[in-house]
């Protein structure tokens, strides 16, 4: 068992002891085993026809848009967005609200201006677009590094909220406790990726996103039953039950109001969630899985309906959290934010209802790192090896081979980064992947895609330019080093806790409003000041190719 301490709540009708203990280990064990032990079925189901790259990486594109459309829900609903965003409502009320809309309003960006025409130009990686008409070398290295870099950072952050999480619910305490939880999730990461490549991937992630969204529905109706289906009523009783916010809760600025400061730092977080998903490789990569530019176009219509959907559902589940449980429950509570929905499961439904969400929030783990972990040794694979290193004299079955190899090389980097980051700021490592797939990768990508004259300068000034501008920019800032400690709890809120240790120079806490105006002028710079010509035979090739789809199968190297 595991005893977290939560105040007795005093909604009328529904009461919580002061001291409960939260959850059954042997009834959430149970249900974890379950779930591995199907996904792994399906897993092995699916990799019967796994023969070529195609099927490796894209699945043989033979997934429809409906399909692709919950799996890429299930891609990007990863545990920041199920467990982070209800905590962070529940705190912060309209503030984390906030993130609900900037997650949704890029999925407009990704619809608009990336899903049709990435995938009828390139064929399996995010490099296939970028290379396609400039220098193959450079470029493909350049975007293979960008790539591994934020798959890195993600599965860091994953990782690390698995050992946390996923210990806390399973009743297991210390550090050593939280390192073997993490080792059994990238084992099964692992075994994702090698057996069931792509199709096992996605399937894991349809019906990880199928539980997942189900799970909120009856969360949430289970909220309103409480308050007589009144949403009034709910908000009424998160501002009661929350009496150091008040009816601050309801307002914007609670969190980002309090300064020009913070104003700024929100507009640029803004600008790093709203630009950085349609930049994020993992979720680029889940295009190629259609067949055709129309399918794409769908897959992207069914997941922001899905992902919409939720977020809408979050709004409920994160106000029932601070109604049915309070911020002052929650803060105190291991995994503080995030022990706000499975808090708020054992309130609602006891320990069944809590076994159940924390089958869900393992399984949202489980099958965003798959998918970042088929990304990254993707991009290793077919990028670097296969066109870099072998010039593309390498056969498929070859390739998929190193591929399977890096993937098992990045699990066991991913463990141990995990185990070495599961008591830093995982948000700051879910902030910095957004950040740097909105400073290096989409610049890139909309050049590549609309300006005739882009060349291969250009591409790697914007890459290389936008990748170490965030990261240093990242590593000065006061998530790192200097932010002040919390009255309340005297926790440093640095990833150094150390206070005398403080070299920041750089005051936001995301540098996105810097990095990523500064990559599209480094792409402009590079190349105005490049004497190599635009090739205009391939630029036009690609952009027939990007409109209609045809020839999207054919190989692109060049």
């Amino acid at each position: 068992m595991t005893t977290l301490a939560v105040p007795a709540l005093t909604v009328p009708g529904f009461a919580v002891p002061a001291q409960t203990n939260v959850g059954n280990s042997a009834l959430n064990i149970t249900i974890f085993a379950v779930f591995v032990a199907a996904t792994l079925a399906i897993v092995v189901r699916a990799s019967r026809r796994n023969a070529t790259a195609a099927d490796y990486y894209a699945g043989g594109r033979a997934f429809s848009g409906r399909q692709n459309g919950i799996a890429i829900a299930g891609d990007y609903l990863s545990a920041a967005s199920f467990l982070g965003i209800a905590g962070a409502i529940a705190l912060t009320g309209y503030d984390g609200f906030l993130y609900s809309i900037g997650f949704l309003v890029a999925w407009l960006v990704a619809l608009l201006l990336v899903a049709e025409l990435l995938r009828n130009t390139g064929r399996f990686t995010m490099a296939d677009v970028l290379s396609f008409r400039l220098r193959q070398g450079p470029v493909r290295t350049a975007a293979a590094i960008s790539t591994l870099v934020v798959s890195f950072f993600y599965l860091l952050a994953q990782m690390a909220g698995a050992g946390g999480l996923v210990s806390l619910l399973l009743g297991l305490d210390g550090k050593t406790a939280q390192s073997v939880v993490i080792a059994l999730v990238g084992v099964i990461m692992i075994a994702y990726v090698l057996i069931g490549g792509m199709k096992g991937t996605t399937w894991v992630q349809i019906v990880k996103a199928t539980l997942l969204i189900i799970g909120s529905i009856v969360m949430t109706v289970w909220v309103l039953g409480k308050f007589g289906f009144n949403l009034s009523h709910v908000l009424g009783a998160a501002v009661d039950n929350s009496p150091k916010a008040g009816e601050k809760i309801l307002d914007p600025g609670l969190k980002y109001g309090k300064s020009n400061l913070t104003k700024v730092d929100f507009i640029s977080l803004s600008l790093a969630l709203v630009l950085g998903t349609a930049g994020l490789p993992h979720v680029l990569m889940r295009f190629y899985t259609v067949p055709s530019s129309k399918e794409a176009r769908k897959s992207v219509e069914w997941a922001i309906w899905l992902i919409g959907l939720f977020y809408l559902l979050s709004l409920v589940m994160g106000y029932g959290a601070a109604a049915l449980v309070g911020a002052d429950a929650i803060s105190s509570a291991p995994g503080k934010a995030n022990s706000a929905a499975p808090l708020l499961a054992f309130a609602l439904g006891g320990e069944i209802l809590l076994g159940l969400i924390s089958a869900i929030a393992f399984a949202t783990i489980l099958a965003v790192v798959a998918g970042l972990t088929i990304t990254a040794s993707a991009s290793f694979a077919h990028d670097i090896y296969a066109q870099v290193v072998k010039k593309g004299d390498v056969t498929s079955a070859e390739e998929v081979s190193v591929a399977r190899k890096t993937a098992l090389v990045i699990g066991v980097i991913a463990i141990l980064g995990g185990i070495f980051a599961k008591d830093q700021n995982i948000a700051f490592l879910v902030a910095l992947a957004f950040a740097v797939a909105a400073s290096a990768n989409l610049p890139t990508i909309l050049y590549s895609l609309f300006w005739k004259r882009f060349n291969t300068r250009g591409a790697l000034w914007s890459l290389y330019g936008g990748l170490v501008s965030v990261v240093t920019l990242i590593v000065f800032s006061p998530v790192v080093s200097g932010k002040p400690a919390d009255p309340k709890t005297g926790l440093s809120a640095s990833m150094i806790t150390d206070p005398s240790v403080d070299f920041h120079w750089f005051p936001l806490d995301n540098p996105g409003i810097v990095s990523i105006p500064l990559s599209f002028f480094l792409g402009w710079l590079g190349t105005v000041t490049s004497k190599e010509k635009p090739d205009e035979r391939r630029f036009a090739e690609m952009e027939v190719r990007s409109l209609t789809g045809h020839g999207a199968e054919k190989a692109v190297v060049h």
